[in-house]
Order: structure tokens, then C-alpha cells, then sequence
């Protein structure tokens, strides 16, 4: 194609409608520029840089050309300032700004709105300072759209200090000024600040958007005000706000953690567009509500699974006990190249400790040592409660020991696994290196510490350990220490004694407390405690009660 004459007049024929005949006139634009040296066409130049600046992926493009441009408009500069914010590095558009500003470029309303959003994304909030200060030089502190640039710079550092106190200042608000705001609290976790908000536009008469709703129903839910979900629903639907895909998918998010998943899905079914989101939701909120049939239909029907579709399915069949079903859904995720996440990995090994699978819980360790070269501590603790329950006690020491940063998870782990597999000695001497490392001890390493005790047949001091869980440490004794300690003095066949802790413990004593007890008195003969202990089981456990025998 010959382009003669100004560059220009070819631009402004540019096609509207096709988007791939747009790309291909304005490269062969751009290569006639680059072949006859038209870069001091500026309004040519800024087409160019504009088109390729609007298309996130092609700002490596607009770099090329504007490198080029001699002396760039303004046009151009905040096209590459807008691109770069948007673009997978907003760092480069406060650069851009930069090399603007020093260049004697002094920016427009649009600059200061495009390099706050750059410092939003950056929660870089010394920078928009200085970009405020800016802006208030030059005249642009009463301009609606800079001011709420303004607010919502503020609200994604975290100054909400400064967000509300230019929020508060505007003498003119419209519905991005109070969004702008919402969100900012929202993302703090300042959920009643959001509510309160909300009440306040609609005292000032202003409808809210999606974009509104999707926060404050998140507030409502994270409050745990239900009733209030409800409401905000027919706010929704009294004031005909759009249930975007964004906010439908919030809706079924929210109340598939409710617990109503039939309402959720009444959502889920109106949609005309579903994406990876709402799929996810829907799947969560049934397996969540122990619904795995209805979870399981959803992931069979879902037209591309992604990582969180399959480690939903994953956890939920190990949270659900349903063993054999995570795995298999841990090995489809790998068979369709889908890299797992830590909760994946965590939970398909908990499946394989508790059903003894040591060759594929090992298959799962060697995986995830192939595709990372440093483990999550999260993940080496699970690993070390798997080799603990397959009883390949060697291999969890090995992967204890070559944990860098040990937690109170690790060295729980390792001490409740060797009580367990029956090394009492070697389950204290941890709980002994755990103290001198200056980790605090917390619940479940005591139960370790009291199985330990158990097994050793050391009742004085696993006595002691029990006590000094408040004393010592603030921790308040659970059910299951109790428990321990009722078998700790049984074992030791000191019934009278596990008895009188029975009396005085100040929690109710459940079926396994009696249950000890019932077996140790018929044990060592001590009829008349099993009779207590048997009228316990048969009034706690009625169902069961045939089957303990005087």
C-alpha cells in the first residue's frame, strides 16, 4: 500500500468496527513513519502510541514508537502514562511522569487522574503525595474526576485518613466519590464503616452500582449480618441495579458461605454468562454445605476447570473423609497439567496419611520437590503428619530436619508422630528442643506430649505437663487432654484416682472419658466404677448402649 503525504490524513480514516483491520492499518502506518522519518507528526504519532497504548498487551509496541517522537504532545504522554498503569507495570507510568515533568511538560487533569491510579496500584502513597501536592499547584483540586482519583489513591494505600478528609472536603460528590471511598474502607476490612456509608448515600439520594452492592453485601456477609444480605438484595432489585457477572458472582459467593445454597444457585441459573468465578462459587457453596454430590455435579458440568475448581473438589472430599475420592481428584488435576496450590498438596496429603498410602504420598512429595525448589513450611508440616501416619518415621525426620524456619506446627507434628508410632523417649526429648528453641508449645503439642506419657507409663510427670498447659504456657486444657489424662492414671491402674479427675473436671466429661473409664474398672475388677461409668455410656451414647457389657 503507497502512503504519500501527511501521515495524518491516512490516520483519520482509521476502521471503527474490526478490530484486527484497525491492527493492521495502524502497523503499516507505524512502518511507514519508521521507513520516512514522519515522527514529527505528532497528531500521526499520537494515533499510534494511542492505539497501541489502549491494548494492555501492546505497551511494548507504544514504547517503540514513542521513543521515537521527538518532542511528545501531551495527548502522548498520557496515553503512555495511561498504558503503563494499566498494564503489568504501573511503576513505568510514574516513570513516565517523571521524564513528563522533566521534560517542562506541566500535565492536564488527565495526567494527575492516570498517575494516581498508578500509585493506587502501587500502594505507593509517598508518591501520591507528591503527585497531590502537584495537583493542588497547579490549580486542580476542585476537578470532580482528580478529586476522586484522589480518594481512591488514598483509600488502596491504606491512608483513610486522607481518603475521608478529601472525601469530606468535595464540595461536589457523585457516585465514584462515595464508591471510591466504600472500597477503600472495604479493602481495610472496615466493613462497618462501608455500611454506614452506604446508609449515608442513600440519605443523600444517590444509587448506588455494582459496584457499590458488591461491597456492601461482602460487608453485610463478613458482619455476619444476614437479614441485612437480605435487604441489599432488594435494594438491588427495587432500584433495578444491574446484577453484572461481578456482583452475581459475589451473591453466590455469599451465600454458599451462608449456608443457602439453593438461593445461590437461583442466581448461579439466571446468569446468561457464567466465567471461572461463578462456577467456583457454586462448587465451593455445595461443598461447603456437605452437598458433595451437588459439588461434584457442578465440577462435572463446568465447562473449563481451573486450579481452585479442582482443589475445592479436592478438600472437600478430605474434609468430608471421603479419602479415595481426593485422591483420585488430586491425580485428574495433575493428568490435566494443572499445577496444584499448597492447599491442594496439604489436603490430598492428609488423605494419604489417613489411609496409610505411603507410595503415593511419597509420588506427591517427590512431585512437588520437582516443580519447587523451596517447600512451604505449610506444606512440610503436612508432609511430616503423612510419613507420621504411614509410620515412615525416618522420613518425616528427615523432612523435619531440613525445615529452615520451624513453627509450633512442625514440632507438634513430629512429637505427636513419634508418641504415636510408640517412641515416648525420643517424643519428649523433641518436646525438650521445641522449649529451647523458644517455641511456644500449643494444644496439640500437649497432646503429643500427654501420649508420650502415656505410652511411658509416666504419670507424675505427664500430671505435671497437664498442669502446666494454664500455668505455664496460658493454654486452657481441651477435652482431649482431659481424656489423656483419664487414661494416663488407668493405664497406671489407678482408677479411684482417674475417677476423682473424672469429679472435678470442670468441663463435661464426654463418651470417651467414660469409655476409658468403663474398660479400665472391668480391667482391674473395680466393678463398682464400671457401673458409674456404664450408666454414663448408656445416658450419652444410648444408641451404643447394648454394647458395653458389666
Amino acid at each position: 500500500m503507497k502512503l504519500g503525504g501527511s501521515i495524518s490524513r491516512h490516520l483519520s480514516k482509521i476502521p471503527k468496527s474490526l478490530p484486527s483491520t484497525c491492527d493492521q492499518f495502524i502497523k503499516e502506518r507505524h512502518a511507514h513513519c519508521f521507513r520516512t522519518h514522519q515522527f514529527c507528526d505528532s497528531d500521526a504519532m499520537s494515533k499510534i502510541i494511542g492505539h497501541y497504548a489502549l491494548r494492555r498487551t501492546s505497551m511494548d509496541k507504544a514504547r517503540f514508537a514513542f521513543v521515537d517522537v521527538q518532542q511528545p504532545t501531551l495527548p502522548i504522554w498520557n496515553y503512555m502514562i495511561r498504558g503503563f498503569f494499566q498494564s503489568e507495570s504501573p511503576k513505568c507510568a510514574l516513570d513516565m511522569f517523571d521524564e513528563m515533568r522533566g521534560s517542562g511538560v506541566i500535565g492536564d487533569n488527565l495526567t494527575f487522574i492516570f498517575a494516581c491510579k498508578a500509585c493506587g496500584r502501587l500502594s505507593d502513597v509517598l508518591y501520591g503525595k507528591r503527585i497531590h501536592v502537584h495537583v493542588l499547584k497547579l490549580g486542580f483540586g476542585s476537578y470532580l474526576y482528580v478529586c476522586n482519583a484522589l480518594v481512591h489513591m488514598y483509600g488502596c494505600c491504606g491512608d483513610l485518613k486522607f481518603s475521608r478528609k478529601m472525601f469530606d472536603e468535595m464540595g461536589v460528590k457523585d457516585l465514584v466519590s462515595w464508591n471510591s471511598l466504600i472500597c477503600g474502607y472495604s479493602r481495610c476490612g472496615d466493613y462497618k464503616e462501608v455500611l454506614d456509608l452506604f446508609e449515608a448515600m442513600r440519605m443523600g439520594n444517590v444509587k448506588g452500582d455494582e459496584v457499590t452492592m458488591v461491597k456492601v453485601v461482602l460487608a453485610c456477609s463478613y458482619l455476619g449480618e444476614w437479614k441485612r444480605v437480605d435487604s441489599m438484595v432488594e435494594y438491588i432489585e427495587d432500584n433495578c441495579i444491574n446484577i453484572s457477572v461481578y456482583l452475581c458472582n459475589t451473591l453466590i459467593d455469599v451465600y454458599g458461605r451462608r449456608g443457602s445454597v439453593a438461593v445461590a444457585r437461583g442466581f448461579f441459573d439466571r446468569m446468561t454468562v457464567r466465567n471461572d468465578v461463578s462456577w467456583n462459587a457454586m462448587i465451593i457453596g455445595a461443598a461447603k454445605s456437605g452437598d458433595l454430590v451437588a459439588a461434584k455435579k457442578l465440577f462435572d458440568e463446568m465447562p473449563e476447570k481451573d486450579a481452585i475448581s479442582w482443589t475445592s473438589m479436592i478438600t472437600a472430599y478430605a474434609q468430608a473423609n471421603q479419602f479415595d475420592d481426593a485422591i483420585w481428584h488430586f491425580q485428574g488435576m495433575m493428568a490435566a497439567n494443572i499445577k496444584p496450590d499448597k492447599i491442594a498438596v496439604t489436603s490430598v496429603l492428609s488423605a494419604c496419611g489417613h489411609l496409610r498410602k505411603l507410595d503415593v504420598g511419597s509420588s506427591v512429595h517427590d512431585y512437588i520437590c520437582r516443580i519447587q525448589t523451596k517447600l512451604d513450611t505449610f506444606v512440610e508440616n503436612a508432609l511430616i503428619d503423612m510419613y507420621c501416619k504411614c509410620e515412615s518415621i525416618d522420613k518425616a525426620l528427615t523432612v523435619f530436619h531440613n525445615i529452615k524456619e520451624k513453627d509450633s506446627i512442625s514440632w507438634t507434628s513430629v512429637i505427636c508422630g513419634l508418641a504415636v508410632n510408640g517412641d515416648s523417649d525420643k517424643a519428649l526429648d523433641y518436646f525438650d528442643q521445641m522449649l529451647g528453641d523458644g517455641i511456644r508449645p500449643i494444644h496439640g503439642t500437649f497432646i503429643g506430649v500427654l501420649q508420650a506419657c502415656v505410652l511411658a507409663g509416666l504419670v507424675d510427670k505427664g500430671f505435671e505437663f497437664f498442669c502446666s498447659m494454664r500455668e505455664d504456657y496460658g493454654l486452657v486444657p481441651e477435652i482431649r487432654h482431659y481424656g489423656c489424662v483419664v487414661d494416663l492414671f488407668c493405664r497406671a491402674g489407678n482408677i479411684p484416682r482417674a475417677y476423682e479427675f473424672i469429679k472435678h473436671m470442670p468441663i463435661v466429661p464426654d463418651v470417651v472419658i467414660w469409655r476409658i473409664l468403663f474398660y479400665a474398672s472391668k480391667l482391674h475388677g473395680n466393678l463398682a466404677l464400671a457401673k458409674v461409668a456404664f450408666d454414663k455410656l448408656v445416658e450419652l451414647d444410648p444408641c451404643n448402649g447394648g454394647k458395653y457389657k458389666l
